[in-house]
């Protein structure tokens, strides 16, 4: 049993589909609802007599008046069904409290914030970017991208649109983006998946960065496979994961 005491219904302020399985939306944001770049919402929908709900990471800023979110739609997902049908006044429920530890505030220190993502993997690193205060905090900002082709990049047109923003666009020069595409190859993006592309050295040279422990930290985002393959990857070249009570360069989180 659910209590509706815990959650809200919101309201669905607009919905983008980029193509048949990205889709963007935003809903109200209750007055009270507080959240960190990096946290994610659960988000639900009523089905016969009870409720349906997933984790979903946050993509705007935590000072923005909506809540947006990106998801891919799944083939005959249990939550795809209903996204697939949602529009501008439509409902959605909204966990009241925000959740998650995957913020670059847990690092102590550090240099470079390299935060390497998968499909969906992305939507914490798009609220992060949004934040002056990280922007200020690290020397560089690295986003990598990895997606099957070209046309699941969706986001490229945001993130060059950065340079604009009021709050964050005067740091612009800090930010390096490189785009993985694992099964269409171009001259614009690498090619390697995520765990590969840290063995070959390619991603840290399409970076202009050399990692290493003093400088280096690293946020991981997607599917559970490329979550552990990477982390795995990076603990073999002597980098270790971060603790509450025991620093380290790694902070990673299964994307939704």
């Amino acid at each position: 049993m659910i209590n509706e005491q815990k959650f809200t219904e919101e309201k669905i302020v607009w919905v983008k589909q980029h193509s048949p399985k990205h889709l963007t939306f935003a809903i109200t944001r209750p007055e009270n609802y507080r959240f960190a770049a990096g946290q994610f919402s659960r988000l639900g929908f009523r089905e016969g007599e009870g409720y349906i709900w997933r984790a979903y990471s946050i993509t705007s800023a935590e000072y923005a008046e909506e809540l947006e979110f990106f998801v891919i739609l799944i083939e005959d997902g249990a939550m795809s069904r209903y996204f697939a049908q949602i529009q501008a006044g439509s409902t959605v429920l909204l966990d009241k409290t925000a959740q998650g530890f995957f913020m670059p505030q847990r690092f102590p220190d550090g240099r470079d914030l390299i935060m390497l993502s998968t499909g969906s993997g992305i939507a914490p690193f798009l609220s992060m970017l949004q934040q002056p205060e990280i922007w200020q905090r690290f020397d560089t900002l690295a986003l990598v991208h990895s997606v099957s082709y070209r046309s699941d990049l969706i986001f490229n047109d945001f993130i060059a649109k950065l340079s604009e923003h009021p709050l964050v666009g005067e740091y612009i020069e800090k930010l390096r983006f490189v785009p993985i595409t694992t099964r269409e190859n171009d001259a614009e993006t690498l090619h390697f998946r995520l765990p590969e592309s840290l063995k070959n050295g390619s991603l840290a040279q399409a970076l202009g960065l050399e990692f290493s422990r003093e400088h280096s930290r690293f946020m991981i985002c997607g599917n559970p496979e490329m979550v552990q393959d990477t982390f795995k990857t990076l603990l073999e070249q002597g980098f270790a994961m971060h603790r509450n009570k025991l620093a380290g360069q790694i902070i990673l989180e299964n994307g939704f």
